[in-house]
């Protein structure tokens, strides 16, 4: 394979889809809820993931999509090609702020991440990476990460950590948002990977994140040296919903044996 045209493909699909949503915003934006009120979809998010999917299938007939919206193939294995989309990230910023969402695009082989990618669609910022090869900002290469502690540390987490939730111990969270230097959330996973592997936060977490949230973040951010995990420790299957945290790796296993305690 030729890695270096498939990311130059790649990033003309990106820049490509990200004109389409931009032309959205003066046309009439179907909005429905998926699984709650508060999980969004629109009709955008269903015609980019499909001008991806045609695109691709067009060009590379072998290659498998695993997409947010359904349009892709049903992924039981890790087995070949295969490319983890997700349109809009962020669907509610999207719809209400018009800003603060991004696509998500990872490119994998037998399981191994190759190529990464991750669009701030207002900003123009991209998010790029190629295993083994470094992670860029607008093509500009992105530093490797420096060591911080927990008390230096800016934490992404949402506040739903710390109310009552069936998934963590309430008081270690508390713990750890009085310890470190502050917290924030942006309301996109994937924009969340991009901030730490670009420094701007140490630590992301979710409780419940898809394949196509996380796969070309986790190729970036592993480009400056984060580590990738499940709240159990273990590195993200990408065929099912899991918890999730990407950290710099100074303070990854201190997040996860002093703060984050599973509920049995």
């Amino acid at each position: 394979m030729n890695w270096g045209a498939l990311d130059r493909y790649a990033k003309s699909l990106i820049k490509e889809a990200a004109q389409h949503i931009k032309h959205s915003f003066f046309t009439e934006i179907e909005i429905s809820a998926k699984s709650s009120a508060n999980d969004l979809v629109t009709n955008i998010d269903h015609e980019i993931e499909q001008f991806f999917i045609k695109r691709i299938r067009r060009d590379f007939p072998e290659h498998r999509i695993m997409g947010e919206e359904g349009f892709g193939d049903d992924i039981q294995s890790l087995d070949g090609f295969i490319w983890f989309l997700d349109p809009i990230d962020g669907t509610m910023n999207f719809v209400h702020q018009k800003r603060n969402f991004a696509i998500s695009l990872g490119i994998y082989i037998d399981g191994i991440g190759m190529l990464g990618y991750v669009y701030d669609v207002m900003a123009d910022d991209l998010y790029s990476a190629m295993k083994d090869e470094g992670a860029f900002l607008n093509d500009i290469r992105l530093p490797s990460l420096e060591d911080t502690t927990i008390e230096q540390a800016i934490i992404g987490v949402n506040a739903s950590w710390v109310a009552p939730n069936r998934y963590v111990e309430t008081a270690p969270m508390i713990d750890l948002v009085t310890k470190c230097r502050g917290t924030r959330s942006y309301g996109s996973a994937a924009l969340e990977l991009t901030h730490v592997a670009a420094g701007r936060v140490d630590a992301y977490m979710s409780m419940r994140l898809s394949p196509w949230d996380v796969a070309g973040g986790i190729i970036i951010a592993n480009e400056v040296g984060a580590i990738s995990s499940t709240l159990t420790g273990v590195r993200p299957g990408l065929l099912q919903q899991e918890t999730f945290v990407v950290a710099n790796k100074s303070i990854h296993t201190q997040l996860l044996e002093e703060f984050i305690v599973l509920k049995k």
